[in-house]
């Protein structure tokens, strides 16, 4: 039977270790096996390609692809893409993973949790060789605010409201959640300080914008209520560094744990690595699945094939996401 001639190549370009690498490009191959999906390096004539699957890309490899039609990312942060002004006319479709939601919202739930139950002041406790049980608090009476009410932020605050704790939620313009109407909503400026004076907890969960970055500084940590706790689940450079660190070190905020940070991997000379009111973590709060992102992948891909329309979502670059 004859057959027509060949697709281009899809090329992937990510910022990867070789065993991750493998690992994406086993899973899309076996979610795709009509394409021919390479590694960047591997593509004899980058002129030929439409279509790159990216993950963290380096953008001087991605600008080798002259012709590029638009771009697949395969994790939930693009903002290194965003701020590259040669991609601003390239669509770039975000990843919208139902399995990454619930990852998130599971991790949300068990640090929430982890600082509600104060593990924090009992691993002291520990290290010390105190024997001391610590007033117990419901979680109906601990107010979990949230920075970021998109798909991850919707997911969160289901698993946070079906555990007991009263939850609020803030986004930049006013979000109506449908069943959630338990969450107790906030947008702008006046509604973030609004929401943080009321919040024991808060959860970051916004992507890296010009409008998120250092949101969290000293004025809203200020606003807290005494004792309160973050958690960073987001960017690291939407926490304001320093003005944490001062917060933790005066005992105005109880405590912090971090998933990211603006230098990823955290140096081990950086100071926070001791300092006795963090938990850091390597930014584990929420991996990308390649298995179920490469079947959201295979979708968009064939859609494109069939219709020459470019998948949604496409990032909105003056949003930034």
């Amino acid at each position: 039977m004859p057959t027509g001639p060949a697709r281009p190549p899809i090329a992937f370009i990510g910022s990867l270790s070789a065993d991750e690498e493998q690992a994406w490009l086993d899973a899309l191959r076996r979610a795709m096996p009509q394409e021919r999906l390479l590694p960047a390096a591997a593509i004899a004539d980058n002129h030929e390609v439409e279509l790159a699957l990216v993950a963290n890309p380096d953008p001087a490899v991605v600008r080798r692809f002259d012709r590029l039609k638009w771009m697949q990312s395969l994790w939930a942060g693009v903002e290194r893409l965003v701020a590259e002004p040669a991609f601003d006319e390239l669509p770039l479709v975000r990843m919208v993973d139902p399995e990454l939601a619930r990852t998130m919202a599971e991790a949300v739930l068990a640090w929430t949790l982890y600082l509600h139950r104060d593990m924090p002041a009992y691993l002291a406790q520990q290290r010390a060789a105190q024997w001391l049980q610590l007033p117990y608090v419901p979680p109906s009476r601990r107010r979990v605010g949230l920075l970021g009410l998109g798909v991850l932020g919707v997911a969160a605050a289901r698993r946070l409201g079906d555990a007991g704790f009263p939850v609020l939620g803030w986004s930049r313009t006013p979000k109506r959640l449908g069943d959630l109407g338990s969450v107790t909503t906030f947008s702008g400026s006046e509604g973030l300080m609004a929401m943080v004076s009321r919040t024991d907890i808060l959860v970051c969960l916004l992507p890296l914008t010009d409008q998120t970055r250092h949101l969290v500084d000293e004025a809203l940590l200020q606003a807290m209520p005494a004792h309160a706790c973050l958690i960073n689940f987001g960017r690291g450079p939407v926490v304001n560094l320093p003005d944490l660190v001062a917060a933790l070190s005066a005992r105005r905020l109880k405590h912090a744990v971090l998933d990211v940070f603006d230098e990823e991997p955290l140096p081990a000379a950086s100071p926070l690595w001791r300092h006795p009111h963090l938990t850091l973590l390597p930014h584990i709060s929420a991996d990308t699945d390649p298995a179920s992102a490469s079947l959201i992948v295979a979708r968009n891909v064939r859609r494109w094939r069939e219709s020459g329309q470019i998948p949604q979502p496409v990032v909105d670059r003056q949003r930034g996401y």
